[in-house]
């Protein structure tokens, strides 16, 4: 479940960062809000990704998805994105539980 929740989270943080040029010259944001909020997120994910051996890394990785979905009503294709990234997320999650069931099951 680890790994297939970093993937998403990784990747999530290069979409979150790139986010940032948009909101300054398509949405007419304040750049020094932009940068902290979009490279905030971007930098949360990261520490998410380092936290997910605890409890708290998917906690922090729900967050991340609650602010990606969020950036939609300063940039609407983010609710797009946003939604497309926690599917991915749900999907880690789920589909990494059920890795890990069957592992313990053929080794138990």
């Amino acid at each position: 479940m680890r790994s297939l929740a970093s993937i998403v989270l990784g990747f999530e943080s290069l979409v979150l960062a790139l986010v940032t040029p948009v909101m300054i010259s398509v949405a007419d944001v304040r750049p020094a809000i932009a940068v902290t909020v979009c490279v905030g997120l971007a930098v949360l994910a990261l520490v998410a990704t380092g936290l997910l051996r605890n409890r708290v890394g998917y906690v922090l990785g729900w967050v991340v998805q609650v602010g990606a979905v969020g950036l939609g009503f300063v940039v609407p294709v983010m609710f797009v994105l946003g939604l497309a990234f926690a599917s991915f997320w749900v999907a880690a999650i789920v589909l990494g539980r059920r890795i890990e069931e069957a592992k313990r099951a053929h080794t138990g």
